[in-house]
């Protein structure tokens, strides 16, 4: 059974995640989702991404607890450690799934239709927007709780959506909010009734907007914390010059530059 289905509106496409009874994430998952999501950003037809959860109040309820059990087993009676990663290598599962959704050069918002616990919060983490219903009762990283630590790109990635302090605390605690509370922290942008509509308005208005702008602009923001500011900077200004020579950039100027004035008589 397919626990990862796409969908189609326009330019748009829609990934939802279903594994029921629960809603966990899986290796098997990971790496289903993964093969959806690297057609789609290679899809130039593509200019959106919404992800989402296929089942009824669950977005990703959070990784599967017997799985990292069992790894942590092997881990426990393995002879050696395992190597450590080298920087040229390419991370596959759920690791590959969110650094891929992190470095599209295409919009990626994240429509947390129910319970975003764990995996699943880092999951919306690597988005771009996140969209949390008002009605969603649990959001957040309760790993500590268990002994162990958000280890996909959680200490990582939410101390940059809401700052270093506030971070620690959320994950040392292993909190867990409800949807209009995440909204106030700023783990999420806004709540809404229906929180896949909402992205969908959102993913339509950015998929009329020209992808190279978007693309460079998703690069250079997302990179901005990693870098010296003279070297963002530098990067943004040959940025810039490159988007402004693109057809798409040439034409979407024209359109906006307002009418010449009469000359006065």
């Amino acid at each position: 059974m397919s626990l990862v289905t796409t969908e189609r509106r326009g330019a748009v496409a829609v990934v939802a995640y279903a594994n029921p009874p629960l809603g966990t994430m899986t290796a098997a998952g990971a790496g289903e989702m993964l093969d959806a999501m690297t057609a789609l950003v290679a899809d130039a037809s593509v200019r959106v991404i919404v992800v989402t959860g296929g089942m009824p109040d669950v977005f990703i309820r959070h990784y599967d607890v017997g799985e990292l059990s069992t790894a942590s087993d092997a881990l426990e009676n393995a002879s050696a450690p395992p190597p450590p990663p080298q920087a040229e290598d390419r991370p596959r599962g759920f690791l590959g799934l969110t650094d891929l959704i992190a470095a599209a050069d295409k919009p990626v918002i994240a429509a947390i239709n129910g319970l975003c616990m764990g995996g699943g919060f880092e999951l919306s983490l690597a988005c771009d927007i996140r969209i949390a219903g008002q009605d969603v009762t649990s959001i957040g990283l309760p790993e500590t709780r268990v002994g162990i630590f958000p280890g996909g790109g959680g200490t990582q990635r939410l101390p940059r959506v809401i700052g270093e302090a506030r971070a620690v605390e959320f994950i040392l605690r292993g909190r867990v909010v409800d949807g209009p509370s995440a909204a106030q922290m700023g783990l999420v942008n806004e709540v809404a009734i229906n929180p896949l509509a909402r992205a969908l308005d959102i993913a339509a208005e950015l998929a009329e907007r020209p992808a190279e702008g978007l693309a460079f602009a998703k690069r250079l923001t997302r990179a901005a914390l990693d870098r010296p500011l003279a070297e963002g900077l530098a990067d943004e200004r040959r940025s810039f010059g490159q988007v402004m020579r693109t057809a798409s950039a040439r034409e979407a100027l024209r359109a906006a530059r307002p009418p010449a004035r009469a000359e006065q008589a």
